[in-house]
């Protein structure tokens, strides 16, 4: 646009909702059934692990053990040091769980809960709060209010989380126990660490004996264009003297079947012994025919580089497309703001302060589902009713381009009539 929207004139804002709302009916009239509410991959993505369903041949890991049996709790060795060549993880420190990062988060919780951590009082003993960085994944938030535990906001900026505030509150307060993390391409900004924040979180003074990271690393390989580092969160908590800080989180659910990857925790040497003293109770061993499958389809860390490649090469159009369409539509606009990240599966955008809301229902209703409005912060309250999730994968191209004209024309309908009915 020529000029931001806010320097219209009454009759320009009139003359341009008219406009916006003849456009907003004829998408109406389609009947459209757009779905951008999460971050699914799209059948063409799922088909490209389609050789991941060949026959399992053989069944025998390479120690002997018969993946079709009980047993091996911690998971097979094979499967460990995959995860570790491609994390750059001691495998000692790792276990293999089932299909699910997110299973193994929240029974993580479940332990801290029950049993405590390194000799600390159960956690529902005491008065539990947990630091979540916003906007955020809301999954992660769910957590946490499932289970009762008061939640901080705590801003993000580009280098993750306000690192002034975390410093200060983890310092003050023993009540707060711990901190929510997604430190490649965030959930869902898109935003990667710096060196510097992840020192500082493995470093920082925390009153809570028992601190601890939460270190989703969901989208650690998912680089869609070129690769981002990430500084190793285990080396610096050693170095830091804090060897027990971190849970680390991984999964192959977005790499090859989401219902159906490999998942994985690792841990300091100490943390691994209470894991795996709880989970020995709780299972006798996770699915190990699904573990030979996924490491007979990736092979090693060069076999899902290739992967990933091939995932990205499926991917990249359709965040060129989102971007090409934000940048065509709202640029200059002053309707809103929006991120461009590298890697991940999804876009973050802010709307004027009031109208994030209103452009969620305006979509819904002319047939586009968006994640809600306010499912990045804690308790589903963003404090300016801003900020949205753009979820581009699930669509295919042609969809996502009318999924996003449509989603851009009401963003600009919802910003103009705030504007109309704010200033007139």
């Amino acid at each position: 646009m020529s000029k931001a929207v806010s320097e219209f004139s009454r009759a320009e804002l009139t003359d341009f909702e008219r406009q916006l709302e003849n456009e907003y009916a004829a998408f109406a009239a389609r009947d459209l059934k757009l779905d951008m509410s999460r971050g699914k991959p799209a059948a063409s993505q799922l088909d490209l692990n389609l050789a991941a369903l060949d026959k399992l041949d053989p069944y025998i890991a390479e120690n002997g053990v018969d993946a079709r049996n009980y047993g091996v709790p911690e998971g097979l060795t094979e499967m460990r040091r995959f995860f570790g060549e491609v994390l750059n993880i001691d495998p000692e420190r790792i276990v293999i769980g089932g299909n699910s990062s997110l299973n193994l988060m929240y029974d993580q919780f479940v332990r801290l809960l029950l049993f405590g951590t390194a000799g600390q009082r159960p956690w529902r003993e005491q008065t539990v709060k947990f630091l979540c960085p916003s906007p955020g994944y809301d999954r992660h938030f769910a957590i946490c209010e499932d289970f009762g535990i008061e939640m901080i906001t705590i801003p993000m900026t580009a280098d993750g989380p306000d690192m002034d505030q975390v410093e200060q509150i983890a310092a003050a307060d023993p009540a707060v126990k711990g901190i929510w993390c997604v430190p490649l391409y965030s959930n869902p900004q898109g935003i990667c660490y710096s060196d510097t924040t992840v020192q500082r979180l493995a470093a920082m003074t925390c009153a809570a004996p028992d601190f601890r990271i939460f270190w989703d690393n969901a989208y650690g390989v998912h680089h869609l264009y070129e690769e981002q580092k990430l500084a190793d969160i285990f080396a610096a908590c050693d170095a830091a003297g804090n060897p027990d800080r971190v849970y680390y989180f991984f999964s192959t659910s977005k790499i090859t079947f989401p219902g159906s990857g490999v998942a994985m925790i690792a841990a300091s040497p100490a943390n691994r012994k209470e894991i795996l003293a709880r989970m020995s109770v709780q299972t006798i061993g996770h699915d190990k025919l699904n573990q030979l499958r996924t490491l007979h389809f990736l092979r090693d860390a060069a076999g899902l580089r290739r992967q990933m490649e091939r995932m990205a090469g499926s991917m990249r159009p359709k965040f060129d497309i989102v971007a090409e369409i934000l940048e065509r539509e709202l640029s200059g606009s002053g309707l809103a703001e929006w991120t461009n990240p590298r890697g991940g599966y999804f876009v973050a955008l802010d709307t004027m302060p009031g109208c994030a809301q209103a452009t969620v229902d305006l979509a819904r209703e002319a047939g586009l589902k968006m994640t809600p409005a306010g499912a990045s912060f804690p308790y589903h309250r963003d404090p300016q009713d801003r900020n949205i999730r753009i979820a581009p994968t699930y669509l295919d191209c042609d969809e996502l381009r009318t999924a996003m004209e449509l989603f851009t024309l009401c963003v600009k309908l919802a910003g103009v009539r705030k504007l109309l009915a704010a200033r007139f």
